[in-house]
C-alpha cells in the first residue's frame, strides 16, 4: 500500500509499504477514505517529538471502511467508521473512568519505559505519533490496523459525508474538551490563544457552552477571519500588546478563563521565548511555552486555565508564582476522544455543530509532502488539509 512516512525533520515521503494485518482478536483493518493533517503533526515534521524512526507511518486523523475484522471486533465489514487518535483498551482503571487517553494497556510493555521515565507514568498509545506512544502506524495511508476496534471507532450514518464527521477523530473533541476544561459559566469572557484547527473548535465550543464573549489571539489573518466568523473578537499579537488589550476588553479584571491551543512551538517576542526557540533548534530543549505563560499572566485572579496544546518536555521561566498567588486552576491532557464522539456526532446530525468551514485544501495522499510544506509555511491560507488515499 501507499503511506506517508517520516524520514527526519521536514522530510516526509509517500512510500510503498507492507499492508497491515490482523494481529490481535480485537483488531480491525480500515480502508482509509479520508485523512487530515493535524497541527500536532507539524511537531513531528519539525523534528521536536522524540523517538521517531525513519519509515514510521504518520497521521492520526482518519476514517474509512472496515475491510477486515478479528474474531473479537465489534465492527462489521463494510461499515464506515471514524477512528479516535487515542488507542484505548476499554477495560483498565483509567478507561473505566472514561479517561481514555490515560489507558494503561494500549502502549506496548516493551516501550512503556520511555514515557514512564519522562512523565512518571507510561502514556497511552496513539496512532502515528512516535515510539513513546507505542510506535503504531498512522492513518495517512491507504489502510490502517486499528487495535481495540471494539472500543475506539464510531460507526457513522450514510447520510453524513466524510468531511462532516472526519474531525471527530481528534480536533473537534479536542476543542470541545479544551472548552470543557475551562469550566465555562454563563456570560464568561474566554480568551483563546491560537486560531489553528483546535483553537477554532475551542472557540466554537466555548460559545456553544454559554460564554458571553470569546477573544481569539493569533497573528495569521486568515485564521483570525475564521475566528470572527464564529463570533469571536480578535487580537493580532503582531499589532497589539495582548495583556494590555485583554485588560481593556475585560474592564481591568482579565478573562475568566483562558485556553492555550498553541502548544510547544508557540511564537513570541519575549527574551525567554527567543531562548526557547534557539534551544529547540539545537536539540537541547523541547517546549516553547510563550502562549501558556502569557495566558497565566493574563487570566483573572481565581480564573481557569485549559491547556489542550501539546507539550512534550520541559520549559524554562515558568510563572509558577503567578499560578499559585492568583489562585488559578489548570486542566490539561490528551483528549479522551471516545468520551465525546457520540454526543458530538449527535450535534453534527442535529446541525448544531459544523466542521466543514475549516477545510481549505483537499488533495490526494500522493501530494502529502507538498501539503505538509504548505501547512507549515502558509498557515493563514492553509487552515486544514484533507487527504484522500
Amino acid at each position: 500500500m501507499r503511506a506517508l512516512t517520516w524520514h527526519g525533520k521536514h522530510d516526509v515521503r509517500v512510500d510503498t509499504v507492507a499492508d497491515p494485518e490482523i494481529i490481535n482478536p480485537r483488531d480491525a483493518v480500515i480502508k482509509v477514505t479520508s485523512t487530515a493533517i493535524c497541527g500536532s503533526d507539524l511537531h513531528l515534521y519539525d523534528g521536536v517529538i522524540p523517538t521517531m524512526k525513519s519509515g514510521d507511518i504518520i497521521g492520526h486523523e482518519f476514517m474509512g471502511e472496515v475491510v477486515e475484522t478479528g474474531p473479537k471486533s465489534s465492527l462489521q465489514k463494510g461499515q464506515r467508521v471514524v477512528v479516535p487518535f487515542t488507542i484505548s483498551c476499554g477495560t483498565c482503571y483509567f478507561c473505566g473512568k472514561q479517561q481514555y487517553s490515560a489507558c494503561d494497556n494500549s502502549n506496548p510493555a516493551e516501550v512503556q519505559d520511555i514515557s514512564e521515565m519522562a512523565y512518571g507514568h507510561a502514556v497511552a498509545g496513539l496512532f502515528g505519533y512516535s515510539h513513546m506512544t507505542g510506535g503504531y502506524s498512522g492513518g495517512q495511508a491507504e489502510y490502517v490496523r486499528v487495535p481495540y476496534s471494539d472500543v475506539g471507532p464510531i460507526v457513522v450514518p450514510d447520510d453524513l459525508d466524510d468531511e462532516q464527521v472526519l474531525f471527530l477523530s481528534d480536533i473537534l473533541p479536542t476543542g470541545w474538551m479544551g472548552a470543557e476544561n475551562a469550566d465555562i459559566e454563563d456570560d464568561d469572557i474566554v480568551a483563546v490563544w491560537g486560531c489553528g484547527p483546535v483553537g477554532l473548535f475551542a472557540i466554537q465550543s466555548a460559545l456553544a457552552m454559554g460564554a458571553g464573549k470569546v477573544i481569539a489571539i493569533d497573528h495569521y489573518k486568515g485564521r483570525l477571519d475564521l475566528a470572527k466568523q464564529l463570533g469571536a473578537e480578535v487580537i493580532d499579537f503582531h499589532q497589539t500588546d495582548v495583556r494590555e488589550a485583554l485588560m481593556e476588553m475585560t474592564g481591568g479584571i482579565g478573562p475568566d478563563a483562558v485556553i492555550d491551543a498553541v502548544g510547544m512551538e508557540s511564537h513570541g517576542f519575549a527574551i525567554d521565548n527567543m531562548v526557547d526557540v534557539a534551544k529547540q533548534k539545537i536539540g537541547v530543549g523541547m517546549d516553547r511555552a510563550s502562549a501558556l505563560k502569557q495566558a497565566i499572566l493574563a487570566v483573572r485572579k481565581g480564573g481557569r486555565i485549559s491547556m489542550p496544546g501539546v507539550y512534550g518536555g520541559f520549559t524554562d521561566k515558568f510563572p509558577l508564582g503567578a499560578l499559585m498567588e492568583k489562585g488559578l486552576q489548570l486542566k490539561t491532557g490528551q483528549t479522551h476522544v471516545q468520551r465525546y464522539m457520540k454526543p458530538l456526532l449527535e450535534k453534527i446530525q442535529e446541525g448544531k455543530l459544523d466542521t466543514t468551514f475549516l477545510i481549505s485544501h483537499r488533495l490526494p495522499l500522493e501530494q502529502a509532502p507538498t501539503a505538509y510544506k504548505n501547512f507549515k509555511k502558509n498557515k493563514s491560507e492553509w487552515t486544514k488539509v484533507v487527504l484522500t488515499p
